[in-house]
C-alpha cells in the first residue's frame, strides 16, 4: 500500500515536470514554421535593404563607441533567417533549403563586408575603439552565447505567439558587429581585426545552426521524403558532408578557445598567488597560447630572484594545469633591456599611492584614494601601433604650485620605436581615455 502510493506520487511530479517543460505545449503549425523561416532565408528587397542599414547603423555605433546605437542596429537585423534556415534544411533532409540557406548567408555577409567596408573607408573617425576591438577576439563565452542563443531563437520561432524572444536573441549571439569589424579591419588595413571578426563571425553562425538542428530534431519535424530513393540517399549524403565539413572545423575551434581561455585563467592564477614578493615586482606580463603548449613572459623589477626560486616556481606549474608551459622570466640586466627608470615609476606609482600616499593624502586633504585598476590592453595598443614597445598606466594626483588644491588625474606613460606625429598622439590620447574609462588622461610618450 505505501509502495502504490509513493509511486502515485512519483509519478505525479514527473507527470508535472514534464507538462511544465514540454516544448510541444503552443508549438505552432510545422507547415507555418518551415514557411516562415523559407521566408526570413531569402535577402532579396526589403530583406536586403534592412540589412544594409542595419550594417551603416551599427558601423557608426562601433565607430563612435555606442552601445545603444549597436543594440538598435542588430534589433533589426535579418541575419538570423538564413542561418536557421540551414539549420532547419539539415534537420528536416530538404538540401534545396540548405543550398539556398546557405547561398543567401554567403550574399548576407558579403554585402554586409562590403557596406561597412565603404562606411569606414569614408568616416572621417579612424580610430579603433572598445566595442570595435572587443569583436576581433571569440572567447568562450561567445560559443556558449551563441548556441544557447540559438536554442533560444528556434524555440521562439516554433510558438504560435512570437513574443520578443527573437529581438532578444539578435542582440544576444551578435552577429552584425563582428560583420562591421571585418569592414573596418579591411578599410584600416588591420587584417589581423578582419581575420578575428571572420572567425567569430563563423563560430556565431555555426553554433546558431547546430541549436537549431537540435530543436527541429526534438521536436520531431518530418523529414522530406522523395520517391526516388536513389536521390533521397543522395541527398542524404550531401547533407552529411555539409554538417562534417561545417561541425568538425567549428568542433576544434571552439576546443582551441576553450583551452586558451582555461590556459589564460590559469596562468593569471600561478602569477597572482606565486609571485607575492617583498622587494620584487612584475612590471609586465604575457601570455601566450597554441596547441602546442603556452607560454607566460614576465618581466620584474627589485631584487633579482636565484635560480633556485625560479626553479621552485617552475615545478609548481603543474598544480596549475601548466605542464608544458614554459615560464620566461627577465630581470636584472636582461630586463634592464627592457626598460627605463620612468617606466619602473610609472610602473608602481599606482601601488605606490594604494599602500602609502593614498591613505595619507585622503585623511590629509580629503581626495579619494587612488585605488582604480585599469585593464591589460597591451595587445590592443601593438593591434593600432606596431611600433609600441610598452606602457604604463595609474591614478595620480597633481599638486600644483599656485594653489592648494590638488587635482586627480590617469597618468598613461607609453613607449615607441619611433616618433609619433601630434595628431596621432591626440587620437591616442582619446582612445585611452575612452577605453579606460577615466575622465582625464595625461598622456606622456617617449
Amino acid at each position: 500500500m505505501e509502495y502504490n502510493k509513493d509511486y502515485r506520487l512519483l509519478k505525479l511530479i514527473k507527470s508535472a515536470i514534464a507538462r511544465r517543460f514540454d516544448l510541444h505545449v503552443d508549438k505552432a503549425d510545422e507547415q507555418d514554421v518551415v514557411l516562415s523561416i523559407k521566408k526570413n532565408s531569402d535577402f532579396i528587397g526589403a530583406n536586403l535593404w534592412t540589412l544594409i542599414f542595419a550594417i551603416f547603423i551599427a558601423s557608426i555605433g562601433l565607430n563612435v563607441n555606442s552601445t545603444a546605437v549597436i543594440i538598435g542596429a542588430m534589433l533589426i537585423s535579418p541575419l538570423m533567417g538564413p542561418i536557421m534556415g540551414i539549420g532547419l534544411g539539415i534537420g528536416i533532409n530538404d538540401f534545396e533549403l540548405v543550398k539556398k540557406g546557405i547561398r543567401n548567408l554567403l550574399i548576407a555577409t558579403l554585402i554586409s563586408i562590403a557596406t561597412s567596408t565603404f562606411y569606414f573607408w569614408i568616416t572621417p573617425l579612424h580610430d579603433a575603439q572598445s566595442e570595435l576591438l572587443a569583436r576581433t577576439t571569440p572567447s568562450v563565452w561567445d560559443v556558449f552565447i551563441a548556441f544557447f542563443g540559438g536554442l533560444a531563437g528556434i524555440v521562439a520561432g516554433t510558438r504560435k505567439e512570437k513574443s520578443n524572444v527573437i529581438p532578444g536573441v539578435a542582440i544576444a549571439t551578435a552577429l552584425m558587429p563582428p560583420l562591421c569589424t571585418a569592414g573596418f579591419g579591411l578599410a584600416s588595413g588591420h587584417f589581423y581585426y578582419f581575420l578575428g571578426a571572420i572567425y567569430l563571425y563563423f563560430i556565431n553562425s555555426v553554433f546558431i545552426c547546430i541549436s537549431t538542428f537540435l530543436i527541429v530534431r526534438f521536436l520531431k519535424f518530418r523529414k522530406k521524403r522523395f520517391e526516388d530513393k536513389a536521390y533521397e540517399k543522395k541527398v542524404s549524403r550531401y547533407i552529411f558532408i555539409i554538417i562534417l565539413v561545417t561541425v568538425a572545423p567549428s568542433v576544434y575551434l571552439a576546443y582551441g578557445i576553450v583551452q586558451k581561455s582555461i590556459f589564460a585563467t590559469n596562468a593569471q592564477k600561478f602569477i597572482s598567488e606565486q609571485f607575492k614578493f617583498k622587494n620584487t615586482q612584475v612590471v609586465n606580463k604575457t601570455v601566450a597560447y597554441d596547441a602546442r603548449g603556452g607560454e607566460i613572459d614576465l618581466l620584474l623589477i627589485g631584487y633579482e630572484l636565484p635560480n633556485t626560486t625560479i626553479d621552485s616556481l617552475r615545478s609548481k606549474m603543474g598544480q596549475y594545469n601548466l605542464h608544458n608551459t614554459k615560464l620566461n622570466i627577465r630581470q636584472g640586466l636582461n630586463a634592464k633591456q627592457e626598460i627605463d627608470f620612468s617606466q619602473i615609476k610609472a610602473s608602481i606609482l599606482e601601488d605606490v599611492f594604494k599602500k602609502d600616499s593614498s591613505a595619507r593624502i585622503a585623511a590629509d586633504q580629503k581626495v579619494p584614494v587612488l585605488s582604480k585598476t585599469f585593464p591589460d590592453i597591451s595587445q590592443e595598443i601593438k593591434a593600432l601601433y606596431p611600433y609600441f614597445n610598452y606602457y604604463a598606466v595609474a591614478n595620480t594626483v597633481i599638486h600644483r604650485a599656485d594653489t592648494t588644491a590638488t587635482d586627480t588625474v590617469t597618468l598613461a606613460l607609453v613607449k615607441f620605436s619611433q616618433p609619433m606625429s601630434v595628431s596621432e598622439a591626440t587620437k591616442l590620447r582619446t582612445w585611452l581615455k575612452s577605453r579606460l574609462n577615466a575622465d582625464s588622461v595625461q598622456l606622456v610618450i617617449q
